[in-house]
């Protein structure tokens, strides 16, 4: 038996020989085409390439390209596990040219494959073409030597492909097998084509017009070809079976399931397990591509994929999560082809698991409550609109949840009610919003959330993405256009820039569209907690509401500060080792420069302490291990050990980010927390990370500042000039540096202590003077005042108290002048205590020097003023109160 994974080596080997690039598959959120919600086609991919707005370095490719269709315009959801060949999730082999080789290279290909190189029996393959197409006719006549009869005309647009209802267009040709006739079903074409006889295997799209305005189609300079094969469908073909289910991966997978359940894979029971099998691919492929369950968007057609799945695991009888169970299988089986899955096993498992248990406590309580809605009902009645909004909107059981409940009893769904009620809801909420005292433009972009949703962010995988703009706001208000030169926040549907939150900054970057037109985004703010807002300005052109765009991230900033924002991690763990587990997080930023992390702690952390954090934060980053996300719901987060921010809102469901192995050698990993933010792909991306700064923010509140990186080489680098220069200076060597510094702060503080004491005995002798010729005598009161330059404030108390023993009963009183202020002293001997008060002096003195007031003892007293100019009327004015 010929493996599906054999089939697709085989499919990509055959064209890599025919000098086709081999390109790997790309993510399933679409690149390139914002209008589609998953990559639902080979050539998606490749739209860029085929419209000619993107240059490849090949002209030849072929793929093995992941493919979902699951919501929007292409759903087979419903129709999963019933059919022999619908999937929510499969592998699409195509082989593409652009502008290269057309249709005699594309059918000659196919031919020699399908015939020679899979072994395909000519009498059991059936051809189509475009009724008008005679080329494609005549060339596959020739090549294949089939009878005319087995090349069939089809005058429909099943045989006719366009991109749109402008552009590349161009007639197809099928090739269909022939399972045989104990097999209901006729050829293409004819009145029993419906039937399950005759199976298409291969499409070939001759991309060979472009479609104008008005309908008219013109020859494309450079015709190319892109072509289709379901790899499910062509390894039922190669494997002798009829179902796509019955092919070597969905036996296993369903084998896996079957042990797990118990119940056989038959009768009733069949299409459950099917169901199970392909929607675990779809889940597990969409989780590995950067989706997470939510209930809006991608997330939900991810959420629904999921429930739907463990409906059918219910009713199986599987009372404790099964599809996490089942997710290594899928692994082990399409991990060599697929890294993603084997990179992402561990979310994907845990993300199943959590799931499945919610899931399973929300099925009990709402399938309870939809009993007793129903209750009283007539048989055929429907459920009313209200009854169904009340279990979606209190108890979190979805619509359509709801309807596939009810379809079992033959019962269905007022949905207009339902509608109506979520309008009225709506309606409220946003009432309420307008009353809450917020800032009145805010409720422009609650419209905004309410006509469109939330922003669906893709920046935890891709850098770039393409969009739709739904909204721009220019000075607060919606506008429909926006042209160079003005200020304005544009609302995209899906965005790869980080919205500030967090503490973590937002991102940078450019937004361009179709037109060339460009927005300079220079910071991205959530709005109402929902909306990405990419604040910028137009730089050339014009963009409009409804234009497709191109989102680009500033990368090199988002890698600093991602950088940054994973060093908070570590440094959190780090000070909770050094300090204490009463450390806890009180606030933090993260920039693309640096990083500030605020913490609990009493007291001022020591340079020792200081140390000892950044040894173990670069220990860890040294360790270069793979940062691992994980969703989980948040009171399972919290019971593993993640650590939360207290007063932080987080969601029912949280990413966890474990980070780093313990340092103490046992198998705990370092660091573990719930944090929304970008980080790392590796802790060996930090590089480097030095504490640059530690303050006191509030009581009980210190600051830690620290930069990683370029930024944190660029500083070491700048101390190590700075030491460098310091050494020339003082003519050592760095390693002595610190003894030279000592020796001469030592002696400058000798110097300054006699250049005070010199001061201070020139400020009571006056030079060559003695003191006792300084000393005045008012109304029988000794008395001795001077204005002193260079003498610092603190000294005079000290010239206060050496003249007051001069005098043995009197006044003293200093003034000194430095940089324009004054400083004043006043003092009285105990004697005259009871007479005249050194405060009360000390204030009328320091009125005439501009102070306020003054303190101090009745003996002793000091003030201080603006105004230096005026220090010896402050001794003037001290005189004239004694004598009065």
């Amino acid at each position: 038996m010929t493996s599906l994974k054999d089939i697709r080596s085989q499919f990509l080997s055959f064209f890599a020989e025919q000098d086709h690039f081999i390109v790997p598959s790309a993510p399933l959120i679409p690149q390139n085409d914002p209008t589609l919600l998953f990559v639902n086609a080979g050539m998606v991919p490749f739209k860029n390439t085929f419209t000619g707005a993107e240059k490849r370095d090949y002209v030849r490719a072929t793929s093995s390209q992941k493919c979902v269709r699951a919501g929007g315009k292409h759903n087979d959801l419903d129709n999963v596990g019933y059919t022999a060949r619908h999937h929510t999730f499969f592998e699409m082999l195509g082989n593409f040219s652009f502008g290269d080789y057309f249709k005699e290279q594309a059918i000659q290909s196919a031919w020699s494959l399908v015939h020679k190189e899979f072994g395909l029996p000519a009498d059991k393959l059936t051809v189509t073409v475009y009724h008008t197409d005679d080329e494609a006719f005549d060339l596959w006549r020739k090549i294949s030597g089939l009878p005319e009869d087995r090349i069939i005309r089809i005058a429909t647009n099943d045989n006719y492909w366009a991109m749109g209802d402008t552009g590349p267009c161009g007639p197809c040709s099928e090739i269909f097998f022939d399972h045989g006739d104990h097999i209901p079903g006729g050829p293409p074409g004819s009145p029993d084509e419906d039937g399950d006889r005759f199976i298409e295997i291969w499409n070939l799209v001759f991309m060979q017009f472009d479609r104008m305005p008005g309908g008219k189609e013109v020859p494309l300079p450079k015709p190319s070809i892109d072509t289709g094969m379901g790899l499910e469908r062509i390894a039922a073909v190669l494997q002798g079976v009829h179902d796509n289910y019955d092919v070597d991966l969905f036996k296993t997978l369903i084998a896996a399931s079957v042990d797990l359940t118990g119940r056989p894979a038959t009768g009733d029971d069949a299409p459950a397990h099917r169901v199970i099998a392909d929607h675990l691919r779809a889940t597990s492929f969409l989780i590995a591509d950067g989706i997470a369950p939510s209930n809006e968007g991608r997330g939900y057609v991810l959420r629904r994929i999921m429930r739907r799945a463990m409906r059918y695991a219910h009713g199986l009888g599987a009372r404790d999560p099964l599809m996490n169970r089942l997710a290594p299988v899928l692994v082990r089986e399409m991990g060599g082809a697929f890294p993603e899955l084997v990179r992402a096993e561990t979310l994907i498992v845990e993300t199943l698991r959590s799931e499945e248990e919610k899931f399973k406590s929300l099925l009990e309580r709402g399938l309870k409550l939809l009993d007793e809605e129903t209750s009283g009902l007539e048989s055929d009645a429907p459920l009313p609109g209200a009854a169904a909004f009340k279990l979606y909107d209190t108890f979190g059981f979805p619509l359509d949840l709801t309807q596939d409940a009810l379809r079992r009893q033959g019962r269905e769904v007022d949905v207009a009610g339902f509608e109506t009620a979520m309008k009225a809801q709506r309606e409220a909420a946003r009432a309420a919003w307008a009353g809450s005292g917020d800032a009145a433009d805010e409720s422009v972009w609650f419209d905004l959330r309410t006509e469109y949703g939330a922003s669906e962010f893709l920046g935890y995988i891709h850098d770039t993405t393409e969009g739709v703009i739904q909204a721009i706001v220019r000075d607060g208000k919606p506008v429909e256009r926006a042209d160079a030169g003005d200020n304005v926040e544009i609302i995209v549907n899906q965005t790869p820039f980080y919205a500030e939150s967090g503490g973590q900054a937002g991102d940078a970057g450019v937004v361009k569209s179709e037109s060339g037109a460009s927005i300079v985004v220079k910071d991205t703010k959530k709005r109402v907690n929902a909306l990405h807002g990419h604040i910028g300005k137009v730089e050339n052109g014009s963009v409009s509401v409804g234009d497709a765009v191109t989102l680009s991230i500033d990368v090199p900033r988002r890698n600093r500060t991602r950088a940054n924002h994973s060093a908070t991690h570590l440094v959190h763990a780090a000070l909770r080792e050094v300090l204490g587990d009463h450390v806890a997080q009180k606030g933090s930023l993260v920039a693309e420069d640096r990083m500030r992390f605020d913490i609990t702690n009493p007291k001022a952390i020591s340079e020792s302490e200081i140390s000892e954090v950044e040894r173990r934060v670069n220990a860890v980053i040294r360790q270069n291990s793979k940062v691992d996300t994980r969703i989980m719901p948040y009171d399972d987060a919290v019971k593993s050990g993640a650590i939360a921010l207290f007063g932080e809102k987080y969601d029912d469901d949280v990413r966890v980010l474990t980070m780093g192995h313990s340092l103490e050698g046992d198998d705990k990993p370092y660091s573990v927390e719930l944090c929304g933010g970008t980080h790392v792909r590796n802790l060996g991306d930090i590089a480097i990370f030095k504490i640059v700064g530690e303050s006191a923010v509030s009581a009980g509140v210190r600051r830690i500042e620290a930069v990683t990186g370029e930024a944190a080489r660029l500083y070491l680098e700048n101390q190590a000039n700075l030491a460098r220069s310091a050494s020339e200076i003082l003519k050592t060597s760095i390693e002595d540096l610190p003894q030279r510094v000592e020796v001469l702060v030592a002696e400058r503080r000798k110097l300054e202590r006699e250049l005070s004491e010199a001061k201070k005995q020139l400020a009571l002798g006056g030079g060559s003077t003695s003191a006792e010729d300084q000393v005045l005598e008012i109304a029988g009161v000794k008395f001795i005042g001077k204005v002193l330059d260079g003498v610092a404030a603190k000294d005079l108390r000290g010239l206060v108290d050496q003249a007051k023993k001069q005098l043995g009963s009197g006044v003293a009183a200093f003034v000194s002048v430095n940089g324009g202020k004054a400083a004043l002293a006043v003092g009285v001997t105990d004697d005259l205590k009871e007479r005249l008060s050194a405060v009360e002096l000390v204030r009328v003195g320091a009125s005439a020097i501009g102070g306020a007031g003054g303190g101090g003892r009745p003996d002793m007293a000091q003030a201080g003023g603006p105004d230096g100019n005026n220090a010896s009327e402050a001794i003037n004015s001290i005189e004239r109160a004694i004598s009065a």
